[in-house]
């Protein structure tokens, strides 16, 4: 039998999903799979040489480290959301490279601290059995907020200020809980279900939109009605997210393995998963 001190990590990566969904879905739609792994990195980055610039775990120390990653992380997302404007047919491309740059500047940060390999290792794949209620709460912050902002506020996410700031925001505070390749899993694995789920993929996403004159009356009957037709598809990904959160949880427990690596394996599978399930041809 699971022990009980199992339950913080499982709530950490309940909330995590509810905040990382919502994301992918916009990631994917957006295009910019990448910005994933670069915001992610420039967190890590950020958090890194904040290590060196303090030489030793002093007090506060946790929370210096914290707003390098969230500066590092806003400053990536915004370079993101500039590239993609300048040159929107090779954002990915550039994207990767901002990738690059970030990671090699997490590299070179780790070599310059005693501490910066283990820190490093954290960040990309994280223990979340050792996460604290502090992390845990702030996930669920995070999580709280964005479904209220899908809810009542359904379009703000499609600006690009408020998604790239929001999604920094996000990303900071999941990365030093969950680790790099937790947050990309949870990210694009259960989003490509959404596609999947649909008889025609994202086009079925932004017929709506074309629509939008007609349906004059459901929007000016509140954002809360349009916000619920539009989460309503997550449903079923964030289900789907959460059994293979629980599940890759349960596997590092039963084969005594790292509860990062495990979970993120857990989710990996279940995008490529989505592969066999084909949308209904029109």
């Amino acid at each position: 039998m699971i022990d009980l001190w199992f339950v913080l990590p499982a709530v950490a990566l309940l909330v995590g999903a509810c905040a990382l969904v919502p994301l992918g879905q916009q990631v994917l739609q957006r295009g910019v799979v990448f910005m994933d792994l670069a915001v992610a990195q420039a967190a890590a980055a950020g958090s890194l040489w904040a290590l060196v610039a303090l030489h030793q775990h002093a007090d506060g120390a946790d929370a210096a480290l914290d707003l390098a990653g969230l500066a590092g992380s806003l400053l990536c997302a915004l370079a993101v959301a500039g590239l993609s404007r300048l040159w929107p047919q090779r954002r990915e491309a550039l994207i990767g490279l901002l990738y690059v740059l970030c990671a090699c500047l997490a590299l070179l940060g780790a070599r310059m601290d005693p501490h910066g390999r283990d820190r490093m290792l954290e960040l990309l794949a994280a223990d979340v059995l050792w996460v604290q209620p502090a992390q845990a709460m702030a996930l669920a912050l995070a999580a709280a907020l964005l479904w209220c902002a899908l809810l009542y506020r359904p379009r703000l996410l499609e600006r690009d200020l408020p998604f790239y700031t929001g999604f920094a925001l996000v990303i900071s505070v999941a990365v030093p809980v969950l680790g790099l390749f937790l947050v990309f899993a949870l990210l694009i694995g259960p989003a490509l279900w959404l596609g999947r789920l649909s008889a025609s993929g994202d086009h079925a996403q932004e017929r709506p939109r074309a629509n939008a004159p007609a349906q004059g009356v459901e929007v000016t009957q509140g954002g809360a009605r349009l916000g619920l037709s539009r989460i309503r598809p997550l449903f079923v990904p964030l289900l789907l997210a959460w059994v293979a959160c629980l599940l890759g949880l349960a596997s590092s427990w039963w084969w005594d393995a790292p509860s990062g690596a495990c979970v993120a394996l857990a989710c990996a599978l279940l995008g490529l998963a989505a592969v066999w399930r084909r949308p209904k041809a029109r």
